[in-house]
């Protein structure tokens, strides 16, 4: 639609600097005859006046606009959040009515926001962007269909429907929120406010948890019912009040993941119970381990023992190194001696149970421990301890522990003389068990299968060489590395509910120097050490699950062949399946992957061993608050004049408000919202009409002139 509008300028004839001149010059002639008493000066000034206005061009500029449509936007929420009930549907059946209503002068743009579960809804920032190439003369203000679950609410009335005029004065756009419900919704929700990640095994610990109702009608102090379950046994009930925190004692039996389950009972109406429940993650590990480590005598991996343990902050290292056997006594008194006497007493028989483990690294038994000590070792074993031998020349000699109690415990037997001591260059390889085991699988350099390392030349890539070893003529056990001619190198035993290692050469040390590539040493030791301690990762025979993006990922892994192919499921709801395990590219393992549905902890056994799972909690905003609610858009909606619609509970049954345009008053009502007509033009065209015609101003001008003479004319 185009109109009229009148303007005033002026089209000079002349240039305004000599238009300036002229009009300087009849000032100055004017005043001249005013002092000289001249009759009709003031009618010649006037004469001239008229002539300079003409020259100066006055005129009348009549402009053709066109007004321009106003852009409104239509924000519609389809969040994580929106999925619930038929708050989507709702929500796309109201926008697609609402880009049907064709209003004249006014063009609506949608702009659908998918949000993020983890970083909320923000319909804020995405409004601020779609209006970010709308000329803020045509921008007539915004809607909103969404649940109220915004995270990005301005405390003020954001710029964008604040926009500057032409004058420079700001002017206020509404903004309507639409929501997908009839009324205030209720909701329960289930928060972890202190959770450990981790807890010391054996012992309990404490989470802290809070039930908080929202919504009309809720208060504080509400009873609700907690549901305790841990690692899917039997649950614990507690009686909690809403609003007030809680404090749950969770015993920790063992090391190893510990998943705890927790839901609260539901609140009568409230809109959903998804966030009723949760999962807390807890990994339980054991208290400082305390290792004895004893030196039969100093030698070059004495060092490599230290530097490793002490490294580790949840061990406690007692070391002694035999420098002073009994055979050696000369007669000198103690006092003289820098010595510190070996407190054989105090540990091996006051203090022994207190130790998870106990390394023997070239230990030779001359006359240092009484028989009954020797005992005390083996039963600490059985016990459940963990014993570690390295054994060299020693283990052949006289004092060799293979002949004292401990040799009942130890996973092989040496002939003690000289013939089983091989002496030659080697390079140590792993057994087919040994590929398949926690400790030795997947080491660093360790070689392929079938690779000839045993030569004297250098192999890029494979492990450095040792140069003396131990040949047994009896082992037990598992054999995870060979050493020269295929001789049994490393071996791992249980014995009772106690575990022993036993490495039959004492040149690991070179492995730390880097000959021909060294080898993983430290790595080694290391998994060795926490095998003998029964860290749960380095078990021969593992179950573990775990959940991400809604799959159960399983893997099950073994030295030997699993006997069963197929897995027990259990969901959090009881219902029991079966899964096919299929082998995978690590050797000794298999896997399973299948999608889930329900939250909780599912549970995993192969009919000897059983494992847990659950979802990480989704500590997310859009779980926040599931109810819709206008507590959060309330504010920002009245700074900005628009209103607040709900529009029902079902596409069947929906109120959804008419748009129009307004001219002035209220921009909202029971059923329509509005958005104020704004002076949005474009100038089409521009014509000039002058003011002062030509003859007109002659006239004029000749008229003042004629005034003038007569005047002086009756002067004289």
């Amino acid at each position: 639609m185009s109109t009229l509008l009148a303007s005033f300028g002026f089209a000079p004839l002349l240039p305004l600097w000599l238009l300036a001149i002229l009009g300087v010059a009849a000032l100055g002639l004017c005043g001249w005859s005013l002092f000289q008493r001249t009759g009709g000066a003031i009618l010649r000034l006037c004469a001239i006046g008229m002539v300079l206005l003409w020259l100066a061009g006055p005129q009348r500029y009549h402009e053709q606009r066109r007004a321009l449509p106003q852009t409104a936007l239509l924000v519609v929420d389809q969040s994580p959040s929106m999925a619930l009930d038929q708050r989507a549907a709702i929500a796309r059946q109201v926008a697609d009515a609402l880009a049907q209503a064709k209003v004249e002068g006014l063009n609506l743009r949608t702009v659908t926001v998918r949000g993020a579960a983890r970083d909320g809804t923000k319909l804020f920032d995405a409004l601020d962007q779609a209006a970010a190439d709308i000329p803020p003369a045509q921008f007539a203000g915004a809607m909103m269909v969404t649940d109220g679950e915004v995270s990005d609410v301005p405390t003020t009335l954001p710029e964008r429907l604040r926009p500057m005029q032409d004058n420079g004065s700001r002017t206020t756009l509404p903004l309507h929120v639409l929501l997908t419900a009839s009324t205030e919704q209720k909701d329960r929700k289930l928060s972890i406010l202190q959770a450990p990640p981790y807890a010391i095994a054996g012992q309990n610990t404490k989470l802290r948890v809070q039930v908080d109702d929202m919504g009309p009608g809720t208060q504080a102090g509400t009873p609700a019912e907690l549901t305790v379950r841990v690692n899917g046994e039997e649950p614990q009930h507690i009686s909690v009040l809403s609003g007030m925190p809680q404090d749950i004692t969770v015993p920790v039996t063992q090391p190893g993941p510990l998943l705890v389950s927790l839901s609260a009972s539901a609140l009568p109406g409230e809109v959903s119970e998804l966030n009723n429940q949760t999962v807390a993650h807890i990994t339980g590990i054991r208290d400082r381990l305390k290792v004895l480590l004893i030196s039969g005598t100093p030698n070059q991996g004495e060092r490599v023992w230290r530097r490793l343990l002490k490294a580790d902050p949840s061990v406690d290292l007692i070391h002694f190194t035999i420098l002073r056997p009994p055979e050696k006594d000369d007669g000198t008194p103690l006092s003289d001696l820098a010595l510190i006497a070996f407190p054989v007493r105090e540990l091996f028989q006051d203090k022994i149970n207190q130790f998870d483990l106990i390394i023997l690294d070239g230990f030779e038994n001359r006359h240092i421990l009484p028989h009954s000590y020797l005992e005390n070792i083996a039963g600490f074993v059985r016990r459940g301890g963990g014993l570690l031998l390295t054994a060299g020349p020693e283990f052949i000699g006289p004092g060799s522990l293979q002949d004292t109690p401990v040799g009942d415990v130890l996973p092989a037997h040496v002939t003690p003389d000289q013939s089983s001591m091989l002496v030659s260059r080697f390079r140590p390889t792993l057994t087919d068990t040994g590929r398949r085991h926690p400790v030795t699988a997947s080491l660093p350099g360790a070689p392929k299968a079938g690779a000839q390392v045993n030569s004297a030349t250098a192999v890029p890539g494979l492990w450095g060489p040792w140069y003396r070893a131990l040949h047994p003529d009896s082992t037990h056990g598992e054999v995870l590395m060979n050493g020269p001619d295929n001789s049994p190198l490393l071996v791992l035993d249980r014995v009772d509910q106690g575990r022993i290692a036993l490495l039959l050469s004492d040149q690991i040390w070179l492995w730390s120097r880097g000959e021909d590539g060294g080898g993983p040493q430290a790595e080694l030791l290391r998994r060795i050490s926490h095998w003998l301690m029964k860290e749960p990762e380095l078990e021969e025979e593992q179950l573990t699950a775990s959940i991400s993006a809604n799959t159960l990922h399983i893997t099950r892994h073994s030295v030997g062949t699993p006997a069963a192919t197929t897995l027990t499921l259990t969901s959090p709801t009881g219902q029991s399946s079966t899964v096919p395990m299929h082998a995978s590219a690590q050797e000794g393992t298999q896997t399973a992957q299948l999608p889930i549905t329900e939250s909780g902890i599912w549970r995993i056994s192969d009919g000897t061993r059983t494992t847990y799972a659950a979802p990480e909690p989704e500590n997310t905003r859009e779980l926040t608050n599931l109810r819709v609610t206008a507590t959060r858009l309330a504010d920002v909606v009245k700074q900005s004049g628009g209103g607040i619609f709900w529009l029902g509970d079902s596409t069947a049954s929906l109120h959804a408000p008419t748009p129009r345009l307004v001219a002035s008053g209220a921009l909202h009502g029971a059923d329509w919202l509005g958005f104020a007509q704004r002076d949005a033009h474009l100038v089409t065209g521009r014509k000039p009409i002058p003011l002062l015609p030509a003859p007109l101003a002659m006239v004029l001008a000749l008229l003042l002139l004629f005034g003038a003479w007569w005047r002086e004319g009756r002067t004289r």
